[in-house]
């Protein structure tokens, strides 16, 4: 009978300690997978990462904004530069957050709720709409066109019609051995040259700073027809010229023919208008995409911070 007697009270012991056991690896891993410094760790890891982002997007935007606005081209670079690494910056933040929800997936700590799927989507999207607005903005800053044609206008074409006159001064000082009517006619038409020369450079300018491609082409307009006056009045001026002065008039049409190439190429650059272009993107589309990001990161910080930290250990008080 006795040895019976221990034998229920051994199986007693051995059940009531495994059951023990059992209790107390089971408390265990549900500490591990509700462990609120586990979740405070990962909620302020996803923090970290939002406003890392944060921070990022205002570098990029700030950086784009000067490319755009700087006057000196190398200056451009060094800003679209330093835009292309905040935007890069951007990404990586983006990847990392999106990494730590897929590490946290099947784990308790990751409270992420239908609300947090929905803002990390928006996050997405809207820094999917800033990328395609910054390789377009970044593209057309750094291009220049805008100040290339304001260089060409006030450098190289402006000292080829100061050259010009030159020419002109000789012709008229030559003409004193002409007729009294025809001396008067050929001062005339040099004056006529220069005062054409100097309309057409002042039309250039306004043409460059204009975004309006119809008032574009009422200036082209306007060009073509001062040009057409100053070729007439070269051809005039050789007709009356005697044929040993007639090398002051040729220098002076192949100076005009010199500008006018650059005049063309001017034109051109003034066309593509990727100085203005940008400056509208910037102000307009980008400014807009900009703001999405923040509001969107803004509402998923909110979103992490207002996350309730939980636990299956019940509370009781400390000894």
């Amino acid at each position: 009978m006795s040895t019976r007697s221990d034998s229920k009270e051994l199986i007693w012991f051995v059940t009531g300690a495994i059951g023990l056991l059992i209790a107390f690896f089971t408390v265990l891993l549900l500490r591990g997978e509700r462990d609120p410094v586990a979740q405070i760790a990962f909620k302020e890891k996803r923090i970290a990462a939002v406003n890392a982002m944060r921070l990022s997007l205002a570098a990029a935007s700030e950086a784009q904004n000067s490319a755009v606005m700087s006057t000196g081209e190398q200056d451009s670079k060094t800003f679209a530069e330093e835009a292309r690494l905040a935007t890069e910056a951007l990404e990586r933040g983006q990847v990392e957050l999106e990494q730590l929800l897929k590490e946290h997936a099947g784990t308790k700590e990751a409270h992420v709720g239908p609300r947090e799927v929905e803002l990390m989507k928006r996050v997405a999207e809207s820094l999917r709409e800033f990328h395609q607005i910054d390789e377009q903005l970044m593209d057309l800053a750094t291009q220049n066109s805008n100040r290339k044609a304001f260089s060409l206008a006030f450098g190289p074409a402006m000292k080829l019609l100061s050259e010009v006159d030159e020419p002109l001064s000789r012709i008229i000082a030559d003409s004193s051995s002409l007729p009294a009517d025809t001396r008067v006619r050929v001062v005339q038409l040099a004056g006529e040259v220069r005062v054409g020369i100097l309309r057409i450079q002042v039309l250039l300018l306004p043409h460059i700073a204009e975004a309006n491609d119809q008032k574009m082409d009422e200036l082209e307009l306007q060009l073509s027809a001062e040009d057409k006056k100053v070729r007439e009045h070269f051809a005039e001026l050789g007709s009356l010229l005697l044929e040993s002065d007639k090398t002051n008039i040729e220098k002076t049409a192949s100076l005009y023919a010199e500008f006018e190439n650059l005049k063309s190429e001017i034109i051109k650059l003034s066309r593509q208008n990727t100085d203005l272009r940008s400056v509208g993107i910037a102000l307009k589309e980008k400014r807009k995409a900009m703001l999405a990001c923040q509001d969107a990161l803004g509402a998923l910080e909110h979103a992490i911070r207002a996350e309730s930290i939980t636990s299956t250990i019940p509370s009781g008080r400390m000894p």
